[in-house]
């Protein structure tokens, strides 16, 4: 079965697309949810919660799905997965520390919901009305390319058409001092799709997704991945520990380098990245990683460029 992607969202300081991702550098000013999304709805809501819902907007719009008249496909048949580690660490200690200070009736009912992990795609699903399967993923490092992962064993599994996978992290003082230092406050969403269902209802296809692994090795993933491969893979991306151990032969490309860290979005961001590559020019398979040797795991992942249509000259 081929899954496919069919749209690409971005929300990051000074990138509002794939294309922009490429080219923008950091730093610029802040994403402006009510800016993207209208102030309707939005208080109370926390900063990751507020930018996983601009990232599923613009995802949403770039795959056709979400049109002015509203939803263009069956929102049943819709999944949402969202990977974020930091997302909702500033409520959780903020309430944490009200219940220390004040007891329970120090907390507001207005806050409180904001303390569930799964507070960003529940509200994606809620504001778009996508009644798929639903899942947070909070798993480190590889967390990002897991997302990922899991919405294809859903496509497969027959659980759903599409899913909508976002990545997102929020910069504040609290996640500042977790991390030691700055975060990216933003991040990047997909739309995964059976071949056959981006067909059935005429999706435009940036994205074919190739191979897919998790191991404790960076270098063994992508041995194995290129080895599946029916093309030599054109480059890489990956951060820190796992940029090292990839070939060096082959284009690289550190996002954390331009963006800060990453965390939870880096896998969707990588994403959009390399489809932004393949929009810009001809080129082969890319290959992915998240986590490192020195993380409790690492999840790799190859993007493939579209194959031509036919009304498009095939390159020789």
């Amino acid at each position: 079965m081929k899954i496919c992607v069919t749209g690409v969202g971005v929300a990051l300081p000074g990138a509002d697309s794939a294309a922009a991702l490429a080219a923008a550098r950091q730093p610029s000013d802040p994403v402006d949810p009510a800016a993207v999304l209208g102030k309707k709805g939005l208080r109370y809501k926390d900063r990751s919660t507020q930018l996983g819902l601009v990232a599923a907007q613009r995802v949403l719009s770039d795959a056709g799905m979400l049109r002015e008249g509203g939803l263009a496909v069956d929102g049943t048949r819709v999944a949402v997965l969202v990977s974020s580690n930091l997302g909702n660490l500033d409520t959780v200690c903020r309430v944490a520390r009200t219940i220390a200070d004040e007891g329970t009736r120090g907390l507001s009912p207005m806050d409180t919901p904001n303390a569930s992990s799964n507070i960003i795609a529940s509200e994606i699903a809620i504001r778009f009305r996508l009644h798929g399967p639903n899942l947070m993923v909070c798993n480190g490092p590889a967390s990002g390319l897991d997302a990922v992962r899991w919405g294809i064993a859903l496509l497969r599994a027959g659980r759903a058409d599409q899913a909508v996978v976002v990545g997102v992290e929020p910069d504040n003082e609290i996640v500042r001092e977790l991390v030691g230092g700055p975060v990216a406050d933003g991040g990047a969403a997909l739309v995964l799709e059976r071949s056959e269902a981006a067909e059935a209802r005429g999706a435009t296809v940036r994205a074919e997704v190739g191979g897919h692994t998790r191991g404790a090795s960076v270098a063994e993933n992508f041995a194995r991945l290129a080895a599946e491969e029916p093309a030599s893979l054109g480059g890489w991306f990956a951060s820190g520990s796992a940029a090292a151990a990839l070939p060096s032969e082959l284009p690289g490309h550190d996002l954390a380098a331009t963006w800060g860290e990453l965390s939870g979005a880096l896998g969707l961001v990588q994403c959009a990245a390399a489809i932004a590559g393949f929009a810009s020019g001809p080129g082969g398979p890319v290959y992915l990683a998240a986590g490192g040797d020195d993380d409790d795991g690492s999840a790799a992942l190859v993007l493939r460029p579209p194959a031509p249509t036919a009304s498009e000259p095939v390159a020789v």
